[in-house]
């Protein structure tokens, strides 16, 4: 139960990101959900550390987790169309 919640969260945290970094057009409802999972791995990573919050991955669900877990898939993203185009809009 606990897979399909996160598959169900990164998806939706996922096509947030895309709609804020404007790449929704580029990419489907599958890359929503990988870039909203590997965005809750880069934020348990890289965000966490430096300014707290929980961690979806370990089934922590409460609103800083999320926007941790939101601004770690903005992070990606933006790494992502850095490497794509040189820029990161």
């Amino acid at each position: 139960m606990g897979l399909i919640i996160l598959i169900i969260v990164g998806g939706v945290i996922g096509w947030l990101a895309s709609m804020v970094m404007r790449t929704d057009g580029q990419q489907g409802i599958l890359l929503n959900v990988v870039v909203g999972i590997v965005g809750a791995l880069v934020a348990s990573f890289l965000l966490n550390p430096l300014i707290g919050g929980g961690n979806i991955m370990a089934g922590d669900y409460s609103a800083s987790s999320l926007i941790v877990t939101f601004l770690g898939a903005v992070v990606l993203l933006a790494i992502v169309n850095l490497i794509r185009r040189g820029s990161a809009r």
